[in-house]
């Protein structure tokens, strides 16, 4: 998404391309110098940048690094410099033994920006390793100083440890993460063309058509019957009734499309789910769901463009409102019933890429169920996933030898749930290596992205990491 991002965190990573090596085995695999982050936000540098560049291993001589240096709409010793200098297109960085890791200075001499800056961009590139030993060219061999698109890292959007606790949004392209309760929020009103309403699946919310539309009339034993039914994971195929549809779908929400004639809006009864769980459990296993959350009658109406919730528990013979207006520049806005008001939960539409959560899907002949460690790509706004089979080989496919002219623009699919939770193995504890995922977002930028993890060091679960990388 080409946007400037004010929230990107550097991260200083090599890729695990080679062991540590004993001085008698010196020699035996080549030494690597890669960088250590793919990318920088140009916004970001007010006045001096340390590039890194890790190795492998522990130096063992002294040697060199040579870097070419391209630059868009941006020209040396005007918009940038570099020690050493990069005058002539490439610098040479030199480093001497016993160390693991070097740096050169970009400075930027544009800052503050003006209008205008934000097509500036440039690019480091590894192009050739001065070393006596053996030496390779790998790993993030491109580092993008950019405004406007991340070449991809390895991130861990911890989602809160095992009870799972934050929904994290993750905008791949400028790498900027947004973390929110999931228990924060409980309605969400649609933005875009249709008027659509959606319950947070994250805690396991459900609704039922009631046949009033008087919301007062609605007492707590008028609705007892069906209060059993209005739930996930009851292993009755029927409440997938009861829930959105899991793929995405805004036309096959539980309340229906909001309409202009007010006699056809109906009363709803709202299961609210679950509470954020607060048990500590063993370690590889979840504790998702806490205390539950109560009830809730709600009736939905229009007023010009505008929603306009009726709402109340179900022993109150008397109702609140509140007026909700569209936004369009996001998928939803989203309202809830603990603090009586609208609450800010996902970035602007076109800021964000995938979501880590936990979300009602559906067992097929079971109905609705929840599930953990859960991804889905932003669907309503226009991005699309699909999944390769990893089979490695010389000749098969593999996430390090996909390009940008592998990609099939016929396998991406109109499903939010691509990703979903069939990335990770909960009884080996690990994720899935014969899988990666390839993402197009609203700006047409294509990612391949493959699942590392989904526990930390500890086995302790709620704590994914993949990594990306732009095609190209």
């Amino acid at each position: 998404m080409k946007t400037k991002s004010y929230l990107l965190s550097v991260f200083f990573i090599l890729l695990t391309v080679i062991g540590c090596q004993t001085d008698d085995t010196v020699g035996t695999q080549p030494f690597v110098a890669a960088f250590g982050n793919p990318s920088y936000d140009y916004s970001k540098i007010e006045n001096e940048q340390l590039i890194k560049i890790v190795f492998s291993d522990k130096t063992q001589q002294a040697g060199s690094v040579v870097i070419k240096v391209s630059a868009a709409n941006a020209e040396y010793g005007v918009d940038f410099t570099t020690f050493p200098s990069a005058e002539s297109g490439s610098l040479t960085l030199s480093f001497e033994a016993g160390i693991t890791e070097k740096t050169f200075t970009l400075k930027n001499l544009v800052f503050p920006f003006v209008t205008g800056d934000d097509d500036k961009s440039l690019l480091f590139e590894v192009t050739a390793i001065n070393y006596p030993l053996a030496s390779n060219i790998q790993g993030y061999t491109k580092s993008l100083v950019s405004f406007q698109r991340s070449l991809g890292t390895v991130t861990q959007p911890g989602v809160g440890g095992p009870n799972q606790g934050d929904q994290v949004y993750v905008d791949l392209s400028t790498e900027t993460v947004t973390k929110v309760r999931r228990d924060s929020w409980d309605l969400g009103f649609y933005g875009g063309e249709d008027f659509r309403v959606v319950l947070n699946g994250s805690v396991y919310m459900a609704a039922k058509e009631l046949e009033t539309t008087d919301i007062d009339a609605v007492t707590q034993s008028s609705v007892q019957q069906y209060q059993a039914q209005v739930a996930v994971g009851t292993f009755d195929p029927t409440n997938i009734n009861y829930i959105d549809a899991p793929n995405g779908d805004i036309t096959q929400t539980a309340i229906s499309q909001i309409s202009e004639t007010a006699g056809d809006n109906k009363v709803y009864l709202v299961n609210l789910g679950y509470t954020v769980g607060t048990t500590i459990p063993a370690a590889g296993s979840v504790a998702i769901a806490g205390d539950a959350r109560g009830w809730k009658k709600i009736r939905i109406l229009r007023s010009g463009s505008d929603y306009v919730l009726q709402y109340a528990d179900l022993t109150s013979a008397t109702h609140q409102e509140i007026t909700i207006s569209k936004n369009e520049a996001y998928n939803f806005t989203f309202f809830s019933f603990n603090t009586q008001s609208v609450v800010n939960v996902e970035p602007e539409k076109n800021k964000w890429d995938l979501n880590f959560t936990v979300f009602t899907n559906e067992i097929v002949g079971s109905g609705s169920y929840g599930y953990s460690d859960f991804v889905l790509n932003n669907l309503k706004a226009g991005v699309k996933v699909y999944r390769v089979t990893n089979s490695g080989g010389t000749q098969g496919i593999n996430f390090n030898t996909y390009m940008l002219k592998d990609v099939q623009e016929s396998s991406f699919v109109n499903d939010q749930r691509v990703i979903g939770a069939e990335w990770r193995d909960v009884f080996s504890g690990s994720a899935f290596t014969d899988r990666f995922y390839v993402i197009k977002d609203v700006d047409n930028n294509y990612y391949k992205i493959r699942m590392l993890a989904f526990l930390d060091e500890s086995g302790v679960r709620g704590y994914p990491k993949f990594e990306y990388k732009l095609l190209q």
